[in-house]
């Protein structure tokens, strides 16, 4: 699991450290260090719109941009993490740059010389009218802005990992707190989440955005320091070098070999076995798939060259390199049949928002804002994820023997599965959206239609539950089943699927405009055919579901090999 020992105090040493009381510390910052992420990603847009002139529609496209982004560079935090710095290390360093980014918006909302003048009380139709924002004034904002999807970045790439490290998968009693880590990583974000949409969304709206921004950088600032206080209890891992330059070594010494036949027994190929005094190192045991890139693993001796040399990386690579590069290839598939999920889930975001404000939003003569309405999905996870953890698990272990309840892909697959479900709900209650229009005779009336807001909870809770199964999922297959030398840049990719959602949002909705002749091309949302639009998305759901039984059907396991110097060749442990 990549940790560093001492070769004489080692073992002592790492069991005076990791464990649940070192993991408590990374729950910490993810949920402030989330806190104040999700607080702006649900009310930028009213930032973007009314501080700094931006169009309505330039400024939906900057936060998308925003989030988007955000979560696509967790590949460039995921690849220094396992490259150049130790996963604290990181989280540390990024930490720190996204506090530098909430500082320098903190300022920009604070003094209005470094903003136009706001637009937020203007008339609609005068708009235009209003002053643009210079560029220099655009250029404090986007910098401000993208310090913090660089800073988020790096530590969703690197915290997961790091609080995974903290429990010894090759111990018996630990492994299975893996899962459970990954279960309350997600509570923990649940938790920050939910107090962002309610505390600080709040203070935007009613006390300025200086001060929301001034407690997102203060947020940032205890969730470093929290993270800090438990350094002393980690297990640290020590970078192992760029796995993209070990998989292109791969690629290449494959090429250079390809004439050559691929020898049919494994101890034919090359590997090493003898490591470092004390250092645990994993060996990757030879898989049947892609068989063409065993060529770089030929032991080669053309031009005299003894085998027991050690050959040159480019020529020929350990079998362990090869499997390593197997692994990813093996990923992608999956984590590419999750990317409409997430194209789902930005639907729902952006449309139910919309309705809400078609609808009664009244609660105990309280009206509840149009950008706490994300509340409801974050809540029902509150309640979802303990009963998962605390009840599911037990009695899910009692049937199948797996220490987990239910394997990672198969429970990838209950959120894939609830999504689809979600989606046709969505269009039910949307369809009764619009017969309460109707009916009331309000189809263009701007008043709120006799229907509580609160119906949108149907659909919002089940997608709730297949976040859930979902991501969690996702981060705890891809840092189960990558190398020790990726396990950054393997839950970064998981990150990526949300991404790839926020940008292909868009494109659905343009693409179903054209070919249904303008479902969504109306601004009254009672004369659009949303639920038609949702329904579609369930259908096309249930074909992406079954991509996704295909590829998770051909994925094959890493079988892991764990050797010291001195011990005798270990078992082979398929992974699930």
């Amino acid at each position: 699991m990549g940790i560093c020992r001492d070769a004489k105090t080692g073992p002592r040493r790492e069991a005076m450290t990791g464990g649940t009381r070192a993991a408590i510390f990374v729950y910490a910052m993810e949920g402030l260090e989330n806190m104040a992420y999700v607080a702006n990603a649900v009310s930028l847009v009213t930032y973007f719109y009314g501080y700094m002139n931006f169009s309505l529609t330039k400024s939906a496209t900057t936060l998308t941009n925003f989030m988007g982004t955000s979560l696509l560079l967790t590949l460039l935090g995921g690849f220094i993490c396992d490259t150049y710095l130790s996963r604290f290390k990181t989280c540390v360093l990024f930490g720190c740059i996204e506090l530098v980014g909430y500082a320098l918006l903190t300022v920009q909302a604070h003094f209005s010389q470094l903003r136009p003048f706001p637009c937020k009380n203007v008339a609609r139709d005068k708009m235009d009218q209003c002053e643009a924002a210079d560029s220099g004034q655009v250029a404090i904002l986007f910098t401000g802005l993208y310090l913090v999807a660089l800073g988020t970045s790096g530590v969703k790439a690197a915290l997961p990992a790091l609080g995974a490290d903290q429990f010894d998968e090759k111990d018996p009693k630990e492994a299975p707190l893996i899962s459970t880590f990954f279960n309350w990583f997600l509570f923990s974000l649940t938790v920050g989440a939910i107090f962002g949409v309610t505390f600080v969304v709040w203070i935007s709206s009613n006390q300025g955005w200086d001060l929301a921004f001034g407690v997102s950088t203060l947020v940032v600032l205890f969730s470093i320091i929290f993270l800090c206080m438990g350094k002393s209890v980690y297990r640290h891992n020590a970078p192992k070098g760029s796995p993209i330059l070990r998989i292109v070594q791969v690629f290449v010494a494959a090429i250079r070999n390809r004439a050559l036949p691929v020898p049919e027994k494994s101890e034919e190929l090359h590997e090493i076995h003898d490591k470092e005094v004390g250092m645990e190192n994993e060996i990757l045991a030879r898989t049947d798939q892609f068989r063409f890139l065993d060529r770089a693993a030929i032991v080669s001796t053309a031009s005299g060259t003894s085998p027991s040399i050690t050959p040159r990386p480019w020529r020929m690579c350990t079998v362990t390199q090869v499997e390593e590069t197997k692994i990813l290839i093996r990923m992608l598939p999956i984590i590419l049949s999750t990317f409409f999920m997430n194209t789902c889930l930005a639907q729902l975001q952006t449309f139910s928002i919309q309705q809400s404000t078609t609808m009664d939003r009244n609660l105990l003569g309280f009206q509840v804002p149009g950008p706490s309405i994300p509340l409801i999905p974050l809540l029902f996870m509150f309640i979802l994820i303990p009963i998962y953890e605390r009840i599911f698990v037990p009695l899910a272990r009692k049937v199948t023997g797996i220490p987990t309840g239910i394997r990672h892909l198969q429970r990838i697959a209950i959120g894939l599965v609830l999504s689809t479900i979600s989606m046709a709900v969505a269009g039910v209650v949307e369809t009764r959206r619009k017969s309460a229009a109707i009916q009331h005779n309000m189809v263009d009336s701007p008043d709120p239609l006799p229907i509580s807001v609160f119906w949108l909870g149907f659909q919002y809770a089940i997608f709730g539950a297949a976040d859930m199964f979902t991501l969690v999922g996702l981060l705890e297959f891809f840092y189960a089943e990558s190398s020790l030398g990726m396990k950054s840049l393997s839950t970064a990719i998981a990150w990526c699927s949300v991404a790839f959602g926020y940008f292909t949002s868009t494109i659905v909705v343009e693409v179903v405009n054209r070919v249904s002749g303008g479902w969504l091309a109306s601004n009254n949302l009672n004369r659009d055919k949303l639920n038609y639009f949702y329904w579609l998305l369930a259908g096309l759901s249930v074909v992406n579901f079954g991509v996704y039984l295909v590829c998770a059907s051909w994925y094959r396991y890493k079988k892991v090999e764990v050797k010291q110097l001195g011990s005798s060749a270990g078992d082979d442990e398929g992974k699930a």
